[in-house]
């Protein structure tokens, strides 16, 4: 029992050690020539297999040339809806080959039966509410394929929760500058989440009462 639970930590560890290089690489870019091309490559990546969010790059971006903020939103939504598909293909057509390890690296293969059901009770909301969230949207996509959400509907979730996602991020950025950085690193996650929670619970309380 303790080898087991000491070779689980040291996974966990290797996990993060590579999260963190990643996540250093990813910041580096946004200050290349090359930004807008590995903004739509990381927004493309990260919603099927990467796992640092476009927001990183984003962020330094927009603040740098902040009359662009439409265009690099429009970037990081179009192409995470393209790689929004590529997630989709793998939890439908090739789970046991390349979604089971994706979701046992980042943690969620134990977990996925469970989240599978409730993905299926709540279909194409979830799959909008949480593109919204900090949860990784990579998991969302594959389970999406997985479950066989009708591929419409789970394109037009997808437009709607990364759209609203990344115009939200880059219009707080315009509007309010660097001072507003911190608040969108560290708090808006959270307060996408707890918008969510309120708005189901909104939904909830309008068809118990009617």
């Amino acid at each position: 029992m303790p080898t087991y639970g000491i070779a689980d930590d040291a996974r966990i560890e290797n996990r993060m050690s590579i999260i963190r290089r990643l996540y250093d690489w990813t910041m580096n870019l946004a200050a290349t020539r090359h930004a807008e091309r590995m903004l739509a490559l990381v927004s493309f990546v990260e919603s099927s297999v990467f796992p640092i969010p476009p927001d990183v790059i984003l962020i330094p971006m927009v603040l740098s040339e902040r009359a662009k903020w439409v265009r690099y939103a429009l970037i990081c939504t179009v192409f995470s809806i393209a790689g929004a598909l590529l997630g989709y293909g793998i939890g439908m057509f090739l789970y046991e080959q390349v979604a089971e390890p994706i979701l046992s690296f980042y943690g969620y293969l134990d977990r996925f039966d469970q989240f599978r059901a409730i993905f299926n009770a709540w279909g194409w909301w979830f799959v909008a509410i949480a593109g919204l969230t900090p949860f990784p949207y990579k998991v969302i996509t594959i389970a999406s394929g997985a479950a066989g959400l009708n591929l419409p509907i789970f394109i037009i979730a997808s437009i709607v929760s990364r759209g609203l996602r990344f115009f939200i991020v880059s219009g707080l950025l315009y509007a309010f500058g660097a001072p507003i950085r911190d608040f969108i690193e560290k708090r808006l996650g959270l307060l996408f989440t707890l918008f969510m929670i309120l708005l189901i619970g909104g939904f909830a309380a309008v068809r118990f009462l009617f």
